[in-house]
């Protein structure tokens, strides 16, 4: 069975091999046609500092100009900011293209909605299904051809939005230390923290469209770590290439990851009785410290699939407020619809504020279970599911858990990749299940 084009997170590849012109073009005339049924669609497109961005904006746009759709490029933004604009200023969806944290030769493209919710998935599959035949489509001519502007100042929009969440909160006197990971929130992280009144040490944030997240960033924090110390900085936040996560260094230099933020952020709100259902939603991912440290509070950790579409969908079936992935990606459902790591960050720095307590005291609320999370790039990613053998050794892993931790195996939504994680009260034993899961895997199925 062929892969689907569309994962978790878009279309993504190596740009111009994989993810080509060719592509991004009939990507651009699909979405047109699909999204504009019935009226003229207006579409608002954003990138990160990849230096194939450029070149599939511009098939993506004329794309769906092609189709008579109107495009407005808002330069290089975060993710959020796409999907934040596309609700305040009434488009008919936004388009990222980005590959988030993956190395600057792969790019993506990924759809939210005009609601600024990832594009659910039926409207991905009609997108998909109708790709082969775009070039027969009749495309309109004269004044019906879609029109492409660029307008930079939207971008303000989105950062005005992120200051107004701290309430009129400041955070004149606190010292950050911000690597921007060489991506999209280069230019807008530093801006908006510097306008709440922060000093700002700026780290990897000269962007040459071959560096984004290489050595840097949310998945490469050491140096973000080190420096919060040496600084004497009251915090660190490192982010990923498009800026939709985030990962913090309290003031001792400690990392505090996406599950240590949602057990602090949810244990305030809960006290100001605005954690609805007393409920924060994670994945499966999410460490069992946390699922134990939010019921000693008298809260619940709700889980999803990996993915931070499973975790929104949850969130807005049931009303929820806070979600994320141990990864650093978190939604705050009461003020905006997808993972945002820079209104992430102020949402942190605003809890700080408000108690005067610092993050490592914040931070240092829950006890981790020893947890092992391998990975290995395979030819097929879904092969291994239908593997007697791999299943074999999967349930025995299972078994020797039972009552005491977890295991879980799953193909990549973006990569081709088949991840392992193994959880449980001793690091040694977790290690050798996970790692033997993976050379199986390895062995039959590695590329």
């Amino acid at each position: 069975m062929a892969e689907k084009l569309f994962g978790t997170d878009g279309v993504r590849g190596v740009a111009n091999t994989e993810l080509t012109p060719m592509l991004a073009l009939a990507l651009g005339a699909a979405a047109a046609r699909t999204l504009g049924k019935g009226h003229t669609p207006r579409f608002i497109v954003g990138r990160d500092t990849r230096i194939s961005g450029t070149l599939l904006e511009s098939a993506l746009a004329a794309g769906l100009c092609s189709l008579g759709a109107q495009v407005v490029t808002a330069g290089v933004v975060p993710t959020p900011a796409v999907a934040g604009i596309a609700r305040m200023e009434g488009f008919d969806a936004g388009i990222v293209i980005s590959a988030s944290h993956n190395p600057f030769a792969d790019n993506g493209i990924k759809f939210f909605g005009g609601d600024g919710f990832k594009l659910d998935d039926a409207l991905e599959a009609e997108i998909e299904s109708s790709l082969s035949q775009f070039e027969t489509w009749p495309r309109p001519s004269g004044a019906g051809v879609g029109r492409l502007t660029h307008d930079p100042h939207l971008r303000d929009l989105y950062a005005e939005h992120l200051e107004e969440t701290m309430e009129g909160a400041s955070l004149r006197g606190v010292k950050i230390v911000l690597d921007t990971a060489q991506g999209a929130n280069y230019e807008l992280g530093p801006r908006v923290f510097t306008d709440l009144g922060a000093e700002v040490i700026a780290l990897h944030n000269s962007p040459d469209g071959t560096n984004i997240n290489d050595g840097c960033g949310s998945l490469h924090p050491a140096e973000m770590l080190g420096r919060t110390v040496s600084e004497g900085a009251a915090i660190g936040i490192a982010f990923d290439g498009d800026a939709d996560r985030v990962i913090f260094s309290d003031e001792l230099g400690r990392k505090v990851d996406g599950d240590r933020v949602m057990l602090l952020v949810g244990r305030h709100l809960a006290a100001q009785g605005k954690l609805v259902n007393n409920t924060v939603v994670g994945t499966i991912m999410s460490n069992m410290g946390l699922e134990v440290a939010l019921r000693e509070s008298g809260l619940t950790l709700l889980r999803t699939n990996v993915g931070d579409r499973y975790v929104s969908e949850a969130m807005r079936r049931d009303g929820h407020v806070l979600g994320g992935e141990k990864s650093g990606h978190l939604i705050f459902g009461h003020l905006t619809t997808t993972g945002d790591g820079l209104l992430t960050a102020l949402q942190v720095l605003k809890v700080m504020r408000e108690t005067g307590q610092p993050l490592s005291v914040l931070a240092d609320q829950m006890t981790e279970y020893p947890q092992v999370l391998l990975g290995v790039r395979v030819c097929d990613r879904q092969a291994w599911l239908y593997d007697t053998d791999i299943q074999a050794a999967i349930a025995a892993a299972e078994a020797s858990l039972a009552g005491r931790g977890r295991i879980n195996v799953r193909a990549s939504g973006t990569e081709k990749l088949v991840r392992v994680m193994a959880e449980g009260p001793d690091q040694a034993e977790v290690d050798a299940l996970a790692h033997e899961i993976i050379a199986l895997v390895r062995k039959k199925f590695g590329e």
